[in-house]
């Protein structure tokens, strides 16, 4: 499978409406969810593992999409295979009284993995530059009045692919998913939610009102992933309407940055080397008598 295809170049004009929200590829379901699924999870597994050994790089993985596109299904099928104790997941929601006091990336630089981890964003630093566009919140922020001018958008573009520039050249590899869903499958995912009552939890009216914005959402989206998209933290703009091909193009893109990563056991400083056969011989020495245990 070539990822390419879903990747956003950089500086590339992005028209949401030609790139597909359902699988646009030849793929057989069955193998995907039997075997291709479960050699990306055993791999990941693999890498994260040597990720967390090495201690010297991190994985950033930012999910965005309108409501009900699957980003908590990504997160449970595609990360399930994952240690969790290396594995940090945030969910940015409606920023608090205190994080409205700092600037729009204090709290997300706040939620930066540590080396050796892999860091899931459900939403992230980009709702300040998506929901707070749509609306025109940043006019009734804590913002100084004359900061908030014309350009302010471009300016906060900038600010985030600086911020995104210093966390690669600190050991950093980021990769960003768009989960790009039709207004058509969102209703019905919504529907799904009243209609069934196991899934009452996940509903809100307030999706509802943010339907009425669609076509701005997405005109946000498009100048977001023009402005955004960098060589060092790209893009990918993922089919969403048909779940399992999302879920195994995600795992498969999150498996090729661990590969790029290559991250390795760290050695033994040549004195503890040379200590190894010392430490066999002193633990064989401590084994349990079997003739006494018999």
């Amino acid at each position: 499978m070539n990822l390419n295809r879903y990747m956003v170049l950089e500086n590339e004009k992005v028209d949401l409406g030609e790139y597909p929200t359902r699988r646009d590829a030849a793929a057989d379901r069955k193998e995907i969810e039997e075997k291709l699924m479960t050699d990306n999870l055993e791999a990941m597994s693999d890498l994260q593992e040597r990720l967390y050994a090495d201690n010297t790089y991190a994985l950033l993985i930012v999910l965005q999409a309108m409501d009900a596109a699957g980003k908590d299904g990504i997160i449970k099928h595609v990360m399930t295979g994952l240690n969790p104790q290396g594995v940090k997941v945030a969910s940015f929601k409606v920023p608090s009284s205190e994080e409205n006091d700092h600037d729009y990336l204090w709290r997300i630089h706040k939620a930066i993995p540590p080396r050796g981890e892999i860091g899931i964003f459900n939403r992230s630093h980009y709702e300040d530059v998506i929901v707070a566009r749509v609306h025109d919140l940043v006019r009734v922020s804590q913002i100084p009045g004359e900061l908030v001018g014309d350009d302010i958008w471009d300016e906060r573009y900038a600010q985030i692919r600086n911020f995104e520039t210093h966390l690669a050249q600190n050991g950093y590899k980021i990769i960003k998913f768009f989960l790009h869903i039709s207004q058509e499958e969102q209703r019905e995912r919504l529907l799904d939610r009243i209609n069934q009552e196991d899934k009452h939890w996940k509903f809100s009216s307030g999706d509802i009102e943010e339907r009425k914005y669609w076509d701005e959402y997405m005109r946000a989206y498009e100048i977001m992933l023009q402005k955004t998209s960098t060589r060092q933290s790209p893009w990918y703009v993922i089919p969403g309407d048909n779940k399992w091909y999302a879920r195994y193009l995600v795992s498969l893109a999150v498996r090729h940055a661990l590969e790029e990563i290559n991250p390795q056991y760290p050695q033994l400083a040549p004195a503890e080397k040379d200590r190894l056969a010392e430490c066999r011989a002193l633990l064989e020495s401590q084994a349990p008598n079997e003739a006494k245990n018999g």
